[in-house]
Protein backbone atom coordinates (compact mmCIF):
# COMPACT_ATOMS: atom_id res chain seq x y z
CA UNK A 1 0.00 0.00 0.00
CA UNK A 2 2.83 2.42 0.80
CA UNK A 3 4.38 1.72 -2.60
CA UNK A 4 1.05 2.40 -4.37
CA UNK A 5 0.31 5.59 -2.44
CA UNK A 6 3.76 7.18 -2.39
CA UNK A 7 5.53 5.47 -5.29
CA UNK A 8 2.85 5.07 -7.96
CA UNK A 9 -0.05 7.43 -7.28
CA UNK A 10 2.00 10.66 -7.72
CA UNK A 11 2.98 9.60 -11.26
CA UNK A 12 -0.61 8.62 -12.08
CA UNK A 13 -1.76 12.03 -10.87
CA UNK A 14 0.78 13.92 -12.98
CA UNK A 15 0.00 11.73 -16.02
CA UNK A 16 -3.70 12.60 -15.69
CA UNK A 17 -2.77 16.27 -15.32
CA UNK A 18 -0.66 16.31 -18.49
CA UNK A 19 -2.97 14.13 -20.59
CA UNK A 20 -6.09 16.02 -19.54
CA UNK A 21 -4.51 19.40 -20.23
CA UNK A 22 -3.38 18.33 -23.71
CA UNK A 23 -6.80 16.86 -24.46
CA UNK A 24 -8.66 20.01 -23.45
CA UNK A 25 -6.25 22.21 -25.39
CA UNK A 26 -6.92 20.22 -28.55
CA UNK A 27 -10.59 19.27 -28.29
CA UNK A 28 -12.23 21.58 -25.76
CA UNK A 29 -10.84 25.05 -26.35
CA UNK A 30 -14.22 26.73 -25.96
CA UNK A 31 -14.68 25.02 -22.61
CA UNK A 32 -11.27 26.22 -21.39
CA UNK A 33 -12.63 28.97 -19.19
CA UNK A 34 -13.22 29.99 -15.59
CA UNK A 35 -17.00 29.91 -16.16
CA UNK A 36 -17.10 33.30 -14.49
CA UNK A 37 -20.22 34.13 -12.49
CA UNK A 38 -19.36 37.78 -11.95
CA UNK A 39 -22.53 38.91 -13.73
CA UNK A 40 -24.62 37.16 -11.07
CA UNK A 41 -22.85 38.63 -8.05
CA UNK A 42 -19.73 40.77 -7.70
CA UNK A 43 -19.58 42.14 -4.14
CA UNK A 44 -18.44 38.92 -2.44
CA UNK A 45 -16.38 38.01 -5.50
CA UNK A 46 -14.34 41.22 -5.19
CA UNK A 47 -13.42 40.24 -1.63
CA UNK A 48 -12.93 36.48 -1.90
CA UNK A 49 -11.19 36.23 -5.26
CA UNK A 50 -8.13 38.43 -4.49
CA UNK A 51 -7.73 36.82 -1.06
CA UNK A 52 -7.78 33.35 -2.56
CA UNK A 53 -5.63 33.98 -5.63
CA UNK A 54 -2.90 36.05 -3.95
CA UNK A 55 -2.92 33.76 -0.93
CA UNK A 56 -2.54 30.70 -3.14
CA UNK A 57 0.27 32.38 -5.07
CA UNK A 58 2.34 32.74 -1.92
CA UNK A 59 1.33 29.26 -0.73
CA UNK A 60 2.63 27.74 -3.97
CA UNK A 61 5.87 29.72 -3.72
CA UNK A 62 6.29 28.54 -0.14
CA UNK A 63 5.76 24.91 -1.16
CA UNK A 64 8.29 25.23 -3.98
CA UNK A 65 10.90 26.66 -1.61
CA UNK A 66 10.17 24.16 1.16
CA UNK A 67 10.07 21.07 -1.05
CA UNK A 68 12.67 21.75 -3.72
CA UNK A 69 15.44 23.55 -1.83
CA UNK A 70 17.52 21.07 0.18
CA UNK A 71 18.24 21.72 3.82
CA UNK A 72 21.98 21.74 3.10
CA UNK A 73 21.57 24.79 0.85
CA UNK A 74 19.97 26.96 3.52
CA UNK A 75 22.54 25.73 6.05
CA UNK A 76 25.30 26.82 3.66
CA UNK A 77 23.74 30.28 3.51
CA UNK A 78 23.92 30.51 7.30
CA UNK A 79 20.18 30.22 7.83
CA UNK A 80 19.56 28.06 10.88
CA UNK A 81 16.78 25.51 10.93
CA UNK A 82 14.97 27.47 13.66
CA UNK A 83 15.12 30.71 11.67
CA UNK A 84 13.96 28.94 8.51
CA UNK A 85 11.08 27.28 10.35
CA UNK A 86 10.04 30.57 11.95
CA UNK A 87 10.10 32.37 8.59
CA UNK A 88 8.24 29.57 6.82
CA UNK A 89 5.54 29.26 9.47
CA UNK A 90 4.93 33.00 9.81
CA UNK A 91 4.67 33.73 6.09
CA UNK A 92 2.98 30.43 5.25
CA UNK A 93 0.36 30.85 7.95
CA UNK A 94 -0.61 34.32 6.71
CA UNK A 95 -0.81 33.14 3.09
CA UNK A 96 -2.68 29.96 4.05
CA UNK A 97 -5.23 31.78 6.17
CA UNK A 98 -5.79 34.38 3.44
CA UNK A 99 -6.32 31.66 0.84
CA UNK A 100 -8.61 29.68 3.18
CA UNK A 101 -10.72 32.74 4.01
CA UNK A 102 -10.90 33.61 0.31
CA UNK A 103 -12.05 30.17 -0.80
CA UNK A 104 -14.48 30.09 2.11
CA UNK A 105 -16.08 33.31 0.88
CA UNK A 106 -16.23 31.98 -2.68
CA UNK A 107 -17.82 28.69 -1.64
CA UNK A 108 -20.32 30.48 0.61
CA UNK A 109 -21.16 32.81 -2.27
CA UNK A 110 -21.63 29.89 -4.65
CA UNK A 111 -24.19 28.19 -2.42
CA UNK A 112 -25.78 31.34 -1.03
CA UNK A 113 -26.53 33.22 -4.28
CA UNK A 114 -29.21 31.31 -6.25
CA UNK A 115 -27.98 32.40 -9.70
CA UNK A 116 -24.41 31.38 -8.89
CA UNK A 117 -25.60 28.09 -7.39
CA UNK A 118 -27.49 27.25 -10.59
CA UNK A 119 -24.37 27.90 -12.68
CA UNK A 120 -22.27 25.52 -10.57
CA UNK A 121 -20.96 22.53 -12.52
CA UNK A 122 -20.93 18.97 -11.21
CA UNK A 123 -17.14 18.98 -11.36
CA UNK A 124 -17.08 22.02 -9.06
CA UNK A 125 -18.35 20.04 -6.09
CA UNK A 126 -15.52 17.52 -6.35
CA UNK A 127 -12.94 20.21 -7.04
CA UNK A 128 -13.99 22.35 -4.07
CA UNK A 129 -13.98 19.30 -1.79
CA UNK A 130 -10.36 18.44 -2.52
CA UNK A 131 -9.24 22.07 -2.70
CA UNK A 132 -10.71 22.89 0.70
CA UNK A 133 -9.50 19.56 2.08
CA UNK A 134 -5.93 20.15 0.92
CA UNK A 135 -5.87 23.65 2.40
CA UNK A 136 -7.38 22.66 5.75
CA UNK A 137 -5.08 19.65 6.06
CA UNK A 138 -2.06 21.78 5.17
CA UNK A 139 -2.90 24.31 7.88
CA UNK A 140 -3.58 21.48 10.32
CA UNK A 141 -0.21 19.87 9.61
CA UNK A 142 1.51 23.23 10.07
CA UNK A 143 -0.18 23.87 13.42
CA UNK A 144 0.45 20.35 14.73
CA UNK A 145 4.08 20.40 13.65
CA UNK A 146 4.68 23.87 15.10
CA UNK A 147 3.19 22.97 18.47
CA UNK A 148 5.19 19.75 18.77
CA UNK A 149 2.22 17.44 18.29
CA UNK A 150 4.07 15.44 15.61
CA UNK A 151 6.96 14.38 17.82
CA UNK A 152 9.48 16.86 16.45
CA UNK A 153 9.01 15.68 12.85
CA UNK A 154 11.07 17.61 10.30
CA UNK A 155 9.34 17.57 6.94
CA UNK A 156 12.50 18.85 5.22
CA UNK A 157 14.19 15.55 6.04
CA UNK A 158 11.16 13.43 5.13
CA UNK A 159 8.47 14.82 2.84
CA UNK A 160 10.84 17.13 0.96
CA UNK A 161 13.41 14.39 0.28
CA UNK A 162 10.63 12.05 -0.89
CA UNK A 163 9.21 14.74 -3.17
CA UNK A 164 12.58 15.40 -4.80
CA UNK A 165 13.13 11.67 -5.30
CA UNK A 166 10.07 11.63 -7.56
CA UNK A 167 11.96 13.70 -10.14
CA UNK A 168 14.71 11.07 -10.24
CA UNK A 169 12.06 8.34 -10.81
CA UNK A 170 13.37 6.60 -7.71
CA UNK A 171 10.68 7.47 -5.14
CA UNK A 172 11.82 6.88 -1.58
CA UNK A 173 8.29 5.98 -0.53
CA UNK A 174 9.39 4.76 2.90
CA UNK A 175 10.17 8.35 3.90
CA UNK A 176 6.62 9.38 3.14
CA UNK A 177 5.25 6.30 4.87
CA UNK A 178 6.95 7.44 8.09
CA UNK A 179 5.41 10.93 7.96
CA UNK A 180 2.61 11.95 10.37
CA UNK A 181 -0.96 11.34 9.25
CA UNK A 182 -1.72 15.03 8.66
CA UNK A 183 1.14 15.30 6.15
CA UNK A 184 0.04 12.10 4.40
CA UNK A 185 -3.54 13.30 3.98
CA UNK A 186 -2.37 16.71 2.80
CA UNK A 187 -0.18 15.12 0.13
CA UNK A 188 -2.94 12.74 -1.01
CA UNK A 189 -5.47 15.55 -1.33
CA UNK A 190 -2.87 17.69 -3.12
CA UNK A 191 -2.01 15.10 -5.78
CA UNK A 192 -5.68 14.25 -6.26
CA UNK A 193 -6.29 17.95 -6.88
CA UNK A 194 -3.50 17.94 -9.49
CA UNK A 195 -5.30 15.14 -11.33
CA UNK A 196 -8.60 17.08 -11.26
CA UNK A 197 -7.17 20.36 -12.63
CA UNK A 198 -7.70 19.65 -16.37
CA UNK A 199 -11.22 18.39 -15.80
CA UNK A 200 -12.47 21.40 -13.82
CA UNK A 201 -12.48 25.19 -13.99
CA UNK A 202 -9.00 25.17 -12.40
CA UNK A 203 -7.57 24.58 -15.88
CA UNK A 204 -7.68 28.36 -16.38
CA UNK A 205 -4.48 28.62 -14.30
CA UNK A 206 -2.59 27.61 -17.43
CA UNK A 207 -4.04 30.56 -19.39
CA UNK A 208 -1.87 33.40 -18.15
CA UNK A 209 -2.15 36.31 -20.63
CA UNK A 210 1.57 36.42 -21.39
CA UNK A 211 0.99 37.53 -25.00
CA UNK A 212 -0.48 40.77 -23.63
CA UNK A 213 3.06 41.83 -22.66
CA UNK A 214 4.20 41.58 -26.28
CA UNK A 215 1.14 42.86 -28.15
CA UNK A 216 1.61 45.77 -30.58
CA UNK A 217 0.85 49.29 -29.47
CA UNK A 218 -2.66 50.62 -29.95
CA UNK A 219 -2.53 53.59 -32.34
CA UNK A 220 -4.82 56.53 -31.64
CA UNK A 221 -5.44 59.29 -34.17
CA UNK A 222 -4.82 62.80 -32.99
CA UNK A 223 -7.84 65.09 -32.92
CA UNK A 224 -7.28 67.90 -35.41
CA UNK A 225 -9.57 70.89 -34.63
CA UNK A 226 -9.70 71.91 -38.29
CA UNK A 227 -10.78 68.44 -39.42
CA UNK A 228 -13.38 68.26 -36.69
CA UNK A 229 -14.82 71.61 -37.73
CA UNK A 230 -15.20 70.51 -41.37
CA UNK A 231 -16.50 67.02 -40.54
CA UNK A 232 -20.02 66.25 -41.66
CA UNK A 233 -22.45 65.91 -38.81
CA UNK A 234 -25.51 64.78 -40.73
CA UNK A 235 -26.61 61.18 -40.59
CA UNK A 236 -25.92 58.80 -43.42
CA UNK A 237 -29.44 58.82 -44.77
CA UNK A 238 -29.48 62.62 -44.76
CA UNK A 239 -26.56 62.98 -47.11
CA UNK A 240 -27.20 64.05 -50.69
CA UNK A 241 -25.72 61.63 -53.21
Amino acid sequence: MDLLLWGVFPYVSIALLIAGTVWRARFDRFGWTTHSSQLHESRLLRIGSPLFHFGMLFVVVGHVVGLLIPMAWTDALGLSDHAYHLLAVSTGAVAGVAAAVGIGILVCRRFRVPAVRRSTLKSDHLMYTFLLGAMVLGLTATVLNSTGQTGGYNYREGVSVWFRSLFAFQPDYQLMAAAPLAFKLHVLFGFTLFALIPYSRLVHMFSAPLTYLFRPYVVYRKRDPELLANRRTERGWERVS
